[in-house]
């Protein structure tokens, strides 16, 4: 709607103490992170560091051996379900070969509450009008990250848990990324990212993980 203002989000996310694992291995020890609305994280390190682990605990997906992930508003109300509040875009393609995009994307809008009008004004922000009606397995690579980027926007959650997001963007995918992950912030957003590379577009917090400094940040 013209001159509507922004939606602002209101979330909160502190981890305290947090060990995480996989298999013998201890990845992450006694991990501190304050993030208010806002914040942009880049998580980086070499691989097996746990930046994916660390975004995957933080999502529910992965159980950590000790410590504790908390969800609150900014007036200090706990929120229970933290699926209301989070996004996480990982490596799998959720983008189905045999099935049109626009068709995928109003079922997604279904399932997570989005009004399907929507969709197409979407398509148009990750520049992807003109593959609406193509089928997702003739889609390059990079337009299937434009797509999982839509999917982002249409669930429309305050935490964005992202993993290699800019990876297989061209120029102008990254400068579109950037763009969104600018206009996320600035409603109040939060976005942790593992990355190898900086995040484009955006001035983002580097914490190095698999390092000794790396245990705590606020």
């Amino acid at each position: 709607m013209t001159g509507a203002r922004p939606h602002q989000h209101d979330v909160r996310l502190q981890i305290a103490g947090l060990d995480l694992q996989r298999g013998f291995r201890r990845l992450v020890t006694g991990f501190d992170l304050t993030c208010a609305p806002g914040d942009i994280i880049a998580l980086q390190g070499p691989n097996g560091s746990g930046k994916t682990t660390l975004l995957r605990a933080i999502a529910g997906f992965h159980t950590a051996a000790a410590g504790r992930i908390t969800l609150s508003r900014t007036q200090g109300a706990q929120i229970e379900e933290a699926g209301e509040v989070l996004s996480f875009l990982g490596h799998q393609d959720p983008i189905k070969a045999g099935e049109k995009l626009i068709d995928q994307l109003c079922f997604w809008a279904d399932l997570c509450g989005a009004n399907r009008e929507r969709v197409r004004d979407t398509l148009a922000r990750v520049g992807l009008t003109k593959q609406a009606d193509l089928q997702g397995g003739v889609l390059s690579a990079g337009q299937r990250k434009r797509a999982a980027l839509a999917r982002l926007l249409l669930e429309d959650r305050a935490i964005w848990l992202l993993d290699e997001p800019a990876s297989p963007l061209d120029q102008e995918g990254r400068a579109l990324l950037g763009t969104l992950l600018d206009q996320h912030a600035k409603q109040g957003g939060i976005i942790l990212a593992a990355v190898h590379d900086p995040l484009p577009g955006v001035s983002a917090r580097v914490l190095n993980l698999g390092t000794v400094e790396s245990g705590v940040a606020a």
